[in-house]
């Protein structure tokens, strides 16, 4: 029994380090095909994303006064600073 467990779990760690690798490289290989497919002409990236609650019916920014809301433990002094500087 004491020579049977070593080989059984170098056995197991073999291969179970052997299905990682595998795994691993059928991900290395997704992530070059998809790199091939956006270039700079093909994929461009929008800088800023608008929050959907903002837009009206017909996809237009709406005008109307937003709601906002502060919590009493929020720490944030340069918040402080400017509604002080505009008093």
């Amino acid at each position: 029994m004491t020579i049977l467990f070593p080989l059984i779990y170098s056995a197991a760690l073999t291969y179970l380090v052997w299905k990682a690798f595998k795994v691993m490289s059928n991900g290395w290989g997704i992530s070059d095909n998809q790199n091939k497919g956006f270039t700079s002409s093909s994929f461009k990236q929008n800088k800023y994303t608008i929050h959907p609650e903002l837009l009206d019916k017909s996809g237009n920014i709406t005008q109307e006064e937003l709601l906002t809301v502060r919590f009493s433990n929020d720490n944030d002094s340069t918040i402080e600073e400017k509604n002080s500087a505009t008093d």
